[in-house]
């Protein structure tokens, strides 16, 4: 198998880098292969290359480990690049994109990819995203990027629209994480179901279910039992954060989104009305606090030298795919973020969805979805065409246009709203947004 130089982007948040190390140094296909650790805080970047070195060392792997503040020196030659950067402070500013709007009566329930919240934290990381493009342009242009930063759809929808040329997909864990609801929804394992889901990250909907055993649909079942169990989930550990929005939808349009109250209700200018709020506030004071309190947790450990106990395989999708280009496999993979190349017919050709896609050695191929169901349809074409101005907004750094983008989107209700969070936001946020001031 032909050598391979993997670049993490982001590795110094150490929950992404040792896990996305411990699935590389696990995989036969990969061996020989380079791991190239990029971050642009060199102490962090210090942490997780003694803790990945020492694994390597301690296990005799035929692994080479690199480590750079240089983002070129780290591209070149590259073949595989996975991206997972946030702009720091990072829940300071995610705290800001949600209580700024609400100061001026907005009601958006969460505030990471959707409505006011999710546009601002587009301004700031799309930017940076789409220079580590450039470079990759320069270095590497033949190399996969894969994406796991937020806002997803839009950052994605950038890459498109900036550079044409380029490989990439986007990989979001809410549809594997939402496989233990499915369990408790039908009583049977994950194994024995066969699941086609898609639509927008984090807005998407499973569009059919069958048994294996028995090659029924499951739906019926879902439609039967699922509104009830749903709104059973109280507040609990960090990722349960509300399903009733879920349960509503599910009643209302006949199909069971898989993802949260506070994901799928960005989107939603009505969500605030069927939303688990509380709930919903508790996981982003909990994620917070599990965040830090975990990277505190792993950075005593590699200081003590304990550091090998933490390189193991994490559960995202990355070096599966790319184990499959490599070995040609054509096999499935449940959930990916790609343009849409008539994967949904009813929604614009100039998108980036999320489906299931087949692997193999020419890339990453969406499965077909057809028609997406007409009154979940007209909820996404109208989220389709607030990424559109969003990522204009970011490609000129017009003022104009994201004024546009904020009255296009939903969540937002007035002109007077939408104008005194732009204006208090691009005061706030100067450091991190750059919009020319027209």
């Amino acid at each position: 198998m032909t050598k391979q130089k993997i670049v993490l982007i982001g590795a110094g948040s150490l929950q992404f880098g040792l896990g996305t190390v411990g699935s590389t140094l696990s995989s036969e296909i990969l061996q020989g292969s380079t791991i190239c650790l990029h971050d642009i805080n060199a102490v962090t970047l210090d942490l997780a290359f003694r803790a990945c070195q020492s694994a390597i060392d301690e296990r005799k792997l035929d692994f080479t480990l690199e480590s750079t503040l240089i983002r070129q020196d780290a591209l070149k030659n590259a073949t595989y690049i996975i991206n997972s950067i946030e702009i720091t402070p990072r829940f300071e500013l995610l705290d800001m994109d949600y209580q700024i709007p609400l100061q001026y009566g907005n009601k958006q329930i969460f505030g990471e990819n959707g409505g006011p919240g999710g546009f601002f934290h587009s301004l700031r990381i799309i930017p940076p995203i789409l220079d580590i493009c450039e470079d990759i342009k320069k270095f590497c242009p033949n190399a996969l990027i894969i994406n796991y930063s937020n806002p997803m759809s839009t950052i994605c929808l950038a890459i498109k629209r900036k550079y044409p040329s380029l490989k990439f997909v986007g990989l979001c864990h809410e549809l594997h994480d939402f496989y233990p609801i499915l369990k408790r929804i039908l009583g049977t394992s994950i194994s024995n179901l066969e699941i086609i889901a898609g639509g927008l990250n984090h807005f998407g909907v499973i569009l059919d279910i069958k048994y294996k055993d028995t090659d029924k649909d499951a739906y019926p079942d879902i439609r039967k039992n699922g509104p009830k169990i749903l709104r059973s989930i109280v507040n609990g550990p960090y990722l349960d954060n509300g399903y009733g929005l879920i349960a509503f939808i599910l009643e209302t349009y006949r199909y069971l989104p898989y993802t949260t109250d506070s994901h799928y209700g960005e989107y939603v200018q009505w969500a605030w009305e069927k939303a688990d709020i509380p709930s919903v506030r508790k996981f982003h004071r909990d994620y917070e606090a599990y965040l830090k309190n975990n990277f505190e947790r792993l950075k005593k450990l590699i200081k003590r030298g304990k550091s090998t106990i933490l390189i193991v395989p994490d559960e995202e999708r990355a070096i599966p795919i790319i184990e499959g280009i490599l070995s040609d496999t054509d096999n499935k993979e449940p959930s990916v973020n790609i343009p849409n190349d008539s994967i949904i017919t009813n929604l614009p050709r100039d998108l980036v969805v999320e489906c299931p896609a087949i692997i193999n050695k020419n890339g990453i191929h969406g499965i077909k979805l057809g028609e997406y169901p007409k009154g979940l349809a007209a909820l996404l074409n109208t989220q389709a065409s607030v990424q559109d101005l969003v990522v204009e907004a970011i490609l000129t750094r017009s003022k104009k246009l994201a004024l546009q983008a904020l009255l296009a989107d939903p969540v937002v209700e007035t002109y007077w709203q939408a104008k005194k969070i732009l204006e208090e936001m691009l005061k706030l946020q100067e450091k991190y947004i750059k919009i020319k001031l027209e």
